[in-house]
């Protein structure tokens, strides 16, 4: 099934997504890579303030290219989501409710998201430019001195993701193609 979604209303649609189902997202979206993770699970254990509220978001893992002259970013494609297993059963049980990057996630991981009702998405990698497209504004939030994988509010417009994993166990990574039949 093909869903169009704001990502405002992410948190509610999350439980409903299945493996499988095909998305074009549309409003905010922060990335942030392993760096950044472990950044802002520091500030957790220390009691601090966090880049961006946890609550509903979601955060694309990618280290976005410089943008060059007339365009909002370069190529933001993704990158690989294992990097941050250690670190995403922490952020979902605080509120994050979808994960967008590549390849398989492990075990921890998939359990927060059940507990959660939270998703995992993948975006196409080698297409970053073609993803960059769908991207309308990027600002800074946080670890500037991070470079490209700082922590950036991305404003996306049809930015196309396909559901991998889903709270009710569903992986297309463990079911492959017969999650697609299904469809």
């Amino acid at each position: 099934m093909h869903y169009d979604l704001n990502t405002a209303d992410l948190q509610e649609a999350a439980p409903k997504l299945r493996a499988g189902d095909t998305v074009s997202l549309t409003g905010t979206v922060y990335t942030a890579r392993d760096a950044a993770h472990k950044r802002i699970v520091a500030a957790m254990e220390a009691g601090g303030p966090l880049p961006f509220d946890l609550r509903g978001a979601a955060i694309y893992y990618a280290g976005p290219t410089p943008a060059k002259p007339g365009q909002v970013i370069g190529s933001c494609g993704p990158t690989t989501s294992g990097r941050m297993d250690p670190f995403a059963p922490r952020l979902l049980d605080a509120g994050l409710c979808c994960m967008i990057g590549k390849g398989v996630r492990g075990d921890a991981v998939a359990e927060a998201m059940a507990r959660n009702g939270a998703v995992y998405m993948v975006a196409v990698g080698g297409a970053g430019a073609l993803i960059a497209g769908a991207v309308k504004a990027l600002e800074v939030v946080a670890y500037d001195d991070l470079g490209c994988e700082s922590v950036k509010r991305l404003t996306v417009e049809n930015f196309p993701a396909i559901v991998a994993m889903d709270c009710a166990g569903g992986s297309l990574y463990r079911d492959g193609a017969a999650a697609w039949k299904e469809k």
